[in-house]
């Protein structure tokens, strides 16, 4: 245990040392700016990777650690102690974050313009501010992390953002995910009034009163609801997809839309167990609303990037489905679904500006038969496709079956309609992969060059963790299964 505490204090001072070492740095250095990012990024990861490793798979909280605020003796603060932990839930979308934000350094040389060395330090400080959320164990400072990932995201999309609206995109993320994120602070404070502290650990062994549980998860679903995002509350989403550059695309994907389901993980199900018992009902069918209009909607779309988008409202209508059956197989399939949905969107999108940034048009209709030219790409976009519709062997598939299963377990025609979801996941995957890749070439694009080592070497990762997860599952699924039923409030 003292090893694993060392190499969580490890991780932040790496993190604070790469943010000051990248402040020094030249501004016109480009290329000494990616590697110094690049190589401090994959130091952290090095030593997530090492966590992981020495982790205890039986479930409970580890690596707990205990900060003292700067401030609080002087203002003889009450929340004087911060508290870091990881479990078996939190443990990978810590892994997750810290293999996403060297991904995004290296795919973003091209894109990125301007201000490249600002871009690193937002990113380095978006990265601290999402290690922060999965780690810390009071709800007030996870309040604090969550809507603190607003400002760096802002400016990734409205500075660095790729086309004429960007600006009206990051004002859209902004509003809509502080405007759904007071509703949640409310509801932090209800829980203060009435138990008297903040603390997860003290909350987990406490039963507040039904009425008292009801409307504190209200309040906290129209928050998290938003970061899901859950219908109706998804239209700032494909927008700021389109908007953002690549890598606010990936860290949108892959970790910003984790947030929701990991608060609802926390909350619901954990603290809030009889409210969470009683609205299940409303948010699994809103979930169910959300895999069958987002796959419909998905269907029509004629831009890549929009396309993806509403895919992911799609799939991320699976996690609160998961979430609220209160089955083991529903939650650990909504940490499978959004950890498989981290690696595959994010993938996608990697993929797909791959394409854009060689024939600058995102309509899929000026696409067509890059198998001649471009065969490695090819082949990528067809392993994304098809563990884009859940094929066996693919985390998705596991992510799937688990949510049929508790949907099942539920109620029979709710599985038949998340059946139905699925298949339209199909219809679209095999669409977009047909159009691009097959039949003969493009009358409006000619086809050039494959993917070089670099960009190959950016979506290797997430293509190995697609795999990995899909065929040695137990990996996962053990540590989450154990977190939950470590759990007070778990099944």
């Amino acid at each position: 245990m003292f090893c694993l505490k060392n190499g969580l204090n490890l991780v932040f001072f790496l993190l604070f040392m790469g943010v000051a070492y990248v402040m020094g740095m030249p501004r016109e250095e480009r290329d000494q700016l990616k590697k110094a990012g690049l190589e401090w990024g994959l130091a952290i990861l090095v030593c997530t990777l090492v966590l992981w490793s020495a982790f205890d798979a039986e479930g409970q909280f580890q690596i707990i650690n205990q900060i003292d605020w700067i401030l609080s003796p002087i203002l003889n603060f009450q929340w004087g102690l911060v508290i870091l932990a990881l479990d078996g839930v939190s443990l990978f979308f810590f892994i997750l974050t810290a293999l996403l934000i060297p991904i995004c350094i290296l795919i973003s040389r091209k894109s990125i313009k301007y201000l490249f060395k600002e871009f690193l330090l937002c990113l380095l400080f978006l990265e601290a501010l999402l290690i922060g959320v999965f780690l810390v164990l009071d709800l007030l400072l996870f309040y604090i992390l969550f809507e603190g990932i607003l400002i760096p995201m802002f400016l990734l999309i409205g500075v660095w953002g790729s086309r004429e609206e960007k600006v009206r995109a990051s004002y859209y993320f902004f509003f809509y995910t502080f405007a759904g994120s007071v509703f949640m602070l409310f509801g932090i404070f209800q829980l203060y009034r009435n138990i008297g502290t903040t603390d997860y650990q003290i909350l987990l062994n406490i039963q507040l009163p039904f009425c008292a549980q009801k409307w504190i998860l209200v309040g906290v679903f129209f928050s998290l609801a938003v970061k899901i995002p859950q219908i109706p509350f998804h239209i700032w989403l494909p927008q700021a997809h389109v908007e953002a550059p690549v890598s606010g695309s990936v860290i949108l994907a892959g970790i910003l839309l984790k947030l929701g389901g990991y608060g609802f993980l926390r909350f619901s199900w954990a603290i809030l167990p009889a409210a969470s018992e009683y609205l299940a009902p409303l948010i699994v069918m809103l979930g169910v609303v959300a895999i069958i209009y987002g796959s419909l909607i998905t269907c029509r779309q004629v831009d890549f990037k929009r396309l993806i988008a509403y895919s992911s409202v799609a799939h991320m209508g699976l996690v609160p489905l998961g979430l609220f059956s209160h089955t083991i197989e529903g939650l650990v399939a909504a940490v499978f679904m959004m950890l498989a949905h981290g690696f595959v969107s994010s993938a996608l999108f990697i993929a797909i500006t791959y394409l854009y940034e060689r024939h600058h048009t995102r309509l899929i209709k000026y696409y067509r038969g890059a198998t001649l030219t471009m065969p490695i790409f090819v082949i990528i976009m067809m392993i994304l496709s098809l563990t884009n519709m859940g094929i066996p062997l693919s985390c998705n598939f596991v992510g799937e079956l688990f949510s049929l299963l508790a949907a099942v377990e539920y109620n029979l025609g709710l599985g038949v309609l998340v059946t139905s979801g699925m298949v339209w996941s199909a219809a679209y995957s095999l669409y977009l992969y047909n159009r691009i890749s097959l039949g003969g070439g493009s009358n409006y694009l000619l086809f050039t060059r494959d993917l070089n080592r670099g960009e190959l070497l950016a979506v290797s990762p997430l293509v190995i963790g697609i795999g990995g997860g899909g065929i040695i599952p137990s990996i996962i699924i053990d540590p989450v299964k154990n977190a939950i039923v470590f759990s007070p409030g778990g099944v």
